[in-house]
């Protein structure tokens, strides 16, 4: 019991724990790479799946890249990738002798993830927490991601192990929070953020994905789960809003086909609002 309870305490708050035998420690951040120069690091986090991170995730980039920056995606959703998918991506790194050379897309998005590393897409990923622990590391301290200006960090839903070890091992700028306009989706935006405020670690604002659909033939705003509650969940859980997304079939069918980079409908230019907002902050 006496284990159990240290472990339990390794990821508690120091300074609310009532335990006499709490470790709790601060992120110790992980040097990456020798040959890996990265100006901001980007956590995109969301507190639940089925909210559209990795599509949020995508057009972060895809809008970054259009802007000038040079960019990059560490896919740390180890059991649920979908990265590679998105933008055609499917050979494998490069392996040197200094380490691995993540592939770059089509547009010049270096990606690095585990699905690159199967044989099949759609192999399954049956690990422990500690490999996939070890496995996000290791995209940051065997991965040579050379020069870039933004490296946007997609992590699994949740608060668990995967999360935890990217908000201990790698230096991030900022978090962003995607969320649904469900109210059960808030409930775990609460939980996202007093995750991130446990582990010291800045947020930079909430999206709110898939918060209407325009009806084809007149135009008209849609609200498929209910109105929006942006303002409402930003404001409850006191971290800034950047903005809504529409759910657009176009942008979901380019994801799909792995040509998410040729997407240029509406959802780009509140990329690049969302992405004004975060150079700001971070």
């Amino acid at each position: 019991m006496r284990n159990l309870a240290k472990e339990a305490c390794e990821t508690c708050n120091p300074a609310a724990c009532n335990s006499s035998t709490c470790e709790a420690k601060k992120p110790g951040h992980v040097p990456p790479h020798e040959l890996t120069h990265i100006k901001h690091v980007i956590g995109i986090m969301s507190g639940k799946g089925g909210v559209g991170k990795s599509s949020v995730t995508a057009l972060l980039a895809v809008a970054l890249k259009q802007a000038g920056y040079r960019v990059g995606i560490l896919d740390a959703d180890i059991t649920g990738p979908s990265i590679p998918r998105m933008f055609g991506v499917h050979r494998p790194p490069e392996g040197t002798g200094n380490g691995m050379i993540a592939p770059e897309s089509t547009g010049g998005i270096r990606i690095m993830s585990l699905n690159l590393l199967l044989p099949h897409e759609d192999d399954p990923v049956i690990w422990r927490g500690p490999l996939i622990g070890g496995a996000v590391k290791q995209f940051w301290t065997d991965v040579i991601w050379g020069d870039l200006d933004y490296l946007l960090v997609d992590l699994p839903p949740g608060t668990g192990d995967a999360p935890l070890t990217v908000l201990q091992s790698l230096p991030l700028d900022g978090l962003v929070i995607v969320s649904s306009p469900q109210e059960l989706a808030h409930m775990v935006v609460r939980k996202a953020v007093k995750m991130a405020t446990i582990m010291n670690v800045k947020i930079l604002g909430l999206v709110e994905n898939m918060s209407y659909v325009l009806c084809p033939d007149c135009g008209r705003e849609i609200y498929l789960f209910g109105p929006s509650r942006a303002e409402e969940a930003a404001a409850g859980a006191g971290i800034p809003l950047l903005g809504t997304l529409p759910l657009d079939p176009e942008m979901t069918s380019l994801c799909d086909r792995g040509r998410v980079e040729e997407y240029s409908g509406p959802l780009l230019a509140r990329a690049r609002d969302f992405v004004q907002k975060i150079a700001g902050r971070s």
